[in-house]
């Protein structure tokens, strides 16, 4: 890529297993260059200042979908049917199949089945003590409900899991990871086109409404399987991410866990401060329509790919006072862990009933929570998360 004006550069890598760790740092310092950084590893810019970001998030006419949100041409090839992939007219279009069935109205019913479901979930665990806040926690409502509310058949549900994993990893730059999360995503691009072919979902649920969509001739086959990926994707990785660091913050701070025990008001304003602090989602990437200058003379050139981090702007000092402690009386409701704009989560009703229930649920009943192990992260190009938090509960 020729730079259309001097620009600063960085040769950090943010996809080492070092930095997919802890980016925080990498995050500061770039923060520090600029308003942008090129960072010449992987020939793209890189803005992490939270006004910036907000401001590319909110004009998909300057930063573009439609070339895809990945960092390498594979991933998007493959998904250039799927809803993430796309600008207006086409996007908002079939974005309504997702906000008209995950719209506050339409989940009302199913709140008062999920705050059942959790207090379930939390007594069983309450009863063995010590668990794992990954595997036992945090996908158990995922698993359970979501996948009932979107119709999904029981067969292949606990392989989703892992194939959603992938396909995070897929939007990655060229790079190992990226090469060897193929073939879940492919397994995730089969089991879909299978179910879709098959139309093997429950009538009635939020999945039926892409079959109904694809029979009536308003999205390609292509279409459908791609809104069922979002549907899939969005319910497992960043739900289980954002629960499992729930527990690990927590845990990590126990003054804020009886905060939250002694007021559980507090428990929307923990779950906002849970996701800036620790995004589920960290990064996605744009392409510029235009030149575009971001002050303090950084330019970006028209066509430039251009990754945009959540992870980094929810961190921003100059938005966030004091951004690296955890504080679940902060309630940042503007923080851009769900994003923002045209693309902001669709889903994000549903992950707040869920994640809202279980920190209600354990706020009524466990008086103490303690890590009771060393915590194994998920490396991933795009999310974060754990692979396994042992956690101790009384």
């Amino acid at each position: 890529m020729t730079l259309a004006t001097p620009a600063l550069t960085s040769d950090a890598d943010l996809f080492s297993d070092q930095a997919l760790t802890d980016p925080y740092p990498q995050y500061r310092n770039l923060r520090d260059l600029g308003p942008a950084a090129y960072l010449t590893r992987h020939d793209l810019w890189f803005v992490s200042r939270y006004e910036q970001v907000r401001a590319a998030l909110g004009d998909w006419e300057t930063f573009s979908s439609a070339q895809g949100i990945g960092l390498n041409d594979g991933f998007n090839q493959a998904w250039s049917s799927a809803l993430i992939n796309m600008d207006p007219p086409a996007q908002t279009e079939q974005r309504k199949l997702f906000t008209e069935r995950l719209s506050p109205r339409a989940l009302r019913p199913v709140a008062e089945d999920i705050d059942r479901r959790a207090r379930m979930l939390v007594d069983r665990l309450l009863e063995r003590g010590s668990f794992d806040a990954v595997t036992d926690l945090a996908q158990d409502l995922p698993v359970h409900v979501i996948m009932d509310l979107i119709g999904w058949p029981q067969e292949g549900r606990d392989q989703l899991l892992d194939m959603a994993a992938g396909w995070f990893d897929s939007a990655g730059p060229e790079v190992p990871r990226t090469a060897a999360s193929v073939p879940r995503v492919e397994a995730l691009m089969a089991y879909l086109a299978q179910v879709v072919a098959k139309e093997n979902l429950v009538p009635g649920g939020f999945g039926w409404t892409m079959l109904d969509a694809h029979k009536n001739g308003q999205i390609p086959v292509e279409g459908a399987i791609g809104l069922l990926a979002g549907y899939v994707v969005a319910a497992f990785d960043t739900t289980i991410s954002a629960l499992a660091s729930g527990l690990w913050l927590l845990a990590r701070h126990p003054e804020q866990w009886e905060a939250l025990r002694a007021d559980s008001s507090l428990v929307p304003s923990a779950f906002n401060e849970i996701v800036r602090i620790e995004s589920p989602i960290q990064l996605f990437s744009r392409v510029t329509t235009r030149e575009v200058d971001l002050g303090e003379g950084v330019v970006l050139p028209a066509g430039a790919r251009v990754l945009h981090s959540y992870g980094a702007a929810n961190r921003d000092e100059r938005h966030f006072p004091d951004p690296d402690r955890f504080d679940v009386r902060r309630n940042p409701v503007d923080h851009l862990g769900f994003g923002f704009g045209n693309h902001g989560c669709a889903g994000q009703g549903l992950a707040r009933l869920e994640a809202h229930a279980v920190l209600r649920a354990l706020a009524e009943r466990v008086r103490h929570i303690a890590l009771d192990g060393e915590p194994v992260r998920a490396l991933n190009n795009i999310t974060r998360g754990f692979a396994a938090l042992p956690v101790r509960v009384r």
